[in-house]
């Protein structure tokens, strides 16, 4: 058991680094930032991989060891259904608790903590990729060796006790940080959009993150604002065939511009220059993007899905996101009314305020020793 006196040592399972920076690879990123600048905590990520796996030592942070193994993710997961080996211990050397920020977590002799971001794949299964199908199973197993899960809202720690049947206290909720998203070119992005008055909407192509809607819906704010463009900035994922047939069916469809995957630059630009945020998805269990946009003094038009409207509150307009046309008058309403506008700024430069890394490495550090310690079981 450790002590308290002592620097606590972290293994982070940190495999997400290796792929795009989209959604997950983002939070480990910024954890790792955030817990190397602790003095309180040692910190070694671990990669679960053999392809790429020489990259994880340039992808981590200055002070943070990174460790691989010569084994392949595949193999090691179907070991892991049987039995509770190759142990976390095995990539990350001897640590006081391991943290698996990506849904799956390694069996450890080490308390291990498993963050759990959403259950697309139990509350919306049509809408998940046969990979992430497999992770209520391992979630299971994590559980059933003494996990506790850590969730980014109220919302998603409520579907999990629900779902997984696991002690309330075993449950904890730490809101992700924000990384600057203000100090933009707004000029830049406007030339990477081609206009000067665009509707952004960041994210990979998914369904769930419901873009044949939102097209369908700027097809009809679009008709009354003749130099307006919708903006779609993320990588291919998967489904993006219907999105695809929505922009080919929409009157206006020469008017949206699809720029795939954007590194960070162009992404602090293209949300400097927006007229409007769009997130209009149908469940989420936290969303960056609207908090960026936020942070960077743009009006967001979201949805009243999953944990947006915790996360969101009154900074955002919040339609059903099934409803065209509720989505439609939502984009005309903050594109139109000057009032409006100013309102929904003014409230989201208070709104992110709540959410930094700052302060969740503070509630991660604490976590981590009071598992460690056992206070956690």
């Amino acid at each position: 058991m450790v002590r308290d006196s002592k620097r606590l040592r972290v293994g982070i399972e940190a495999t997400a680094l290796l792929g795009p920076r989209t959604g997950v690879g983002q939070m480990v990123t910024n954890l790792l930032e955030t817990l190397a600048a602790r003095a309180d905590l040692d910190v070694t990520a671990f990669a679960i991989t053999l392809r790429g796996r020489e990259r994880l030592a340039y992808e981590v942070p200055r002070h943070v060891r990174a460790r691989t193994r010569h084994l392949p993710a595949r193999l090691t997961r179907l070991l892991w259904r049987h039995a509770p080996a190759p142990r976390a211990e095995f990539w990350a050397g001897k640590v006081d608790v391991v943290h698996a920020p990506n849904f799956v977590a390694p069996p450890a002799r080490a308390p291990v903590i498993a963050t759990v971001h959403d259950l697309t794949f139990v509350r919306y299964p049509e809408m998940s990729t046969p990979d992430t199908l497999t992770f209520p199973r391992y979630i299971r197993l994590a559980i059933d060796r003494g996990a506790v899960i850590h969730v980014v809202s109220d919302y998603i720690a409520g579907e999990v006790r629900e779902h997984f049947d696991i002690e309330p206290e075993r449950v904890v909720r730490v809101y992700s940080g924000l990384v600057p998203s203000s100090g933009g070119d707004p000029a830049r992005g406007q030339r990477l959009a081609g206009t000067d008055r665009y509707v952004l909407t960041i994210g990979t192509i998914e369904p769930r993150k419901n873009l044949p809607n939102l097209v369908r819906a700027f097809d009809e704010a679009a008709g009354a604002d003749p130099g307006l463009v919708l903006v779609i900035a993320g990588p291919d994922g998967w489904g993006v065939d219907e999105y695809e047939a929505a922009v080919g069916a929409a009157r206006h469809g020469d008017r949206v511009l699809r720029l795939g995957y954007i590194d960070d630059h162009d992404r602090l630009d293209l949300l400097a220059g927006a007229t409007v945020l769009a997130y209009p998805s149908l469940y989420e269990g936290f969303g960056h993007p609207p908090l960026e946009a936020m942070q960077a003094g743009i009006p967001v038009v979201a949805s009243n899905a999953g944990a947006l409207p915790e996360v969101l509150g009154d900074a955002a307009l919040l339609p059903d996101p099934t409803d065209v046309e509720a989505l439609a008058d939502a984009l005309h309403t903050v594109l139109a009314d000057d009032d409006v506008r100013a309102r929904l700024i003014a409230r989201g430069h208070d709104r992110v305020t709540r959410y930094t890394w700052d302060r969740a490495g503070d509630e991660l550090a604490h976590l981590y020793r009071r598992v460690a310690l056992g206070a956690g079981k």
